[in-house]
């Protein structure tokens, strides 16, 4: 099989989930843009957390150019990324009980802010502590998942629960469980995955809903710029200095 035709390929799997997200999902998408405009309008911060790979599309919401500067990472050491070693350890530390309340109190969100918790599976302990913790606290809480891993796979919470059932609102990325689209003679297992592709993707629809939703109130939403265009450093330091408050990623 060429290598061209498996790049066709996984360009048509990766589109079709897209399709059924942007479609599928329309209405929790604009729930939760009016979320986040909501929580912006009265005076909360944003957050987004993710462990492993599901950090990626929380990163990308992170200080970016067209993107919400309130928006805020919940690092938890250690399950950001690869960057530690081994890399395997991170996804142990996902397992780990206690370790999002630990987070949780001695980190910056408070009532009345809201958390968006990225999660593939959404069946360890971390995501599903983080979301039970951050509502106990008095967050709103989204979820973005897929809900084929509830129903195929076994919750490693204590509680038998899964992330989806602690969310004020749950986004469902439509990955079928082991996120891999494709499969070919001779590749011995499953290959191609596009979870990074559609979350990323649900969650820029998410801010540009809520981008749209502040200015249908009146408010001027507070967008960061390219530092690659001119005026762009100016813009950005504008805005990052009027809301400091609500804006961690400079401490």
């Amino acid at each position: 099989m060429s290598e061209s035709k498996l790049a066709g390929q996984f360009f048509d799997a990766a589109i079709e989930l897209l399709r059924r997200a942007r479609d599928e999902e329309a209405e929790n998408i604009a729930t939760a843009g009016s979320m986040i405009a909501d929580t912006v309008a009265e005076g909360g911060r944003l957050f987004a957390f993710g462990a492993g790979h599901s950090s990626l599309p929380a990163q990308d919401v992170v200080y970016r150019a067209g993107g919400l500067a309130l928006m805020n990472l919940l690092a938890v050491p250690g399950v950001i990324g690869v960057d530690v070693v081994p890399a395997t350890l991170g996804s142990a530390l996902e397992r780990v009980d206690g370790l999002a309340g630990a987070v949780l109190g001695t980190g910056p969100a408070r009532h009345g802010d809201l958390l968006v918790i990225i999660s593939l599976s959404g069946r360890n302990p971390l995501p599903v502590e983080m979301a039970m913790g951050a509502r106990a606290k008095g967050l709103k809480v989204i979820g973005v998942t897929s809900q084929a891993y509830a129903g195929d796979t076994r919750s490693r919470h204590v509680s038998g629960t899964y992330l989806r059932d602690h969310c004020d609102l749950v986004l469902d990325s439509k990955i079928a469980v082991g996120d891999a689209e494709l499969t070919a003679e001779g590749i011995e297992a499953p290959f191609a995955p596009a979870s990074t592709v559609v979350t990323s993707a649900l969650m820029q629809a998410v801010m540009a809903t809520a981008a749209g939703e502040l200015v249908e109130r009146g408010i001027t939403p507070p967008l960061l710029r390219s530092g690659n265009v001119d005026g762009g450093h100016e813009w950005n330091s504008r805005v990052m200095t009027e809301y400091a408050d609500r804006i961690f990623f400079r401490h």
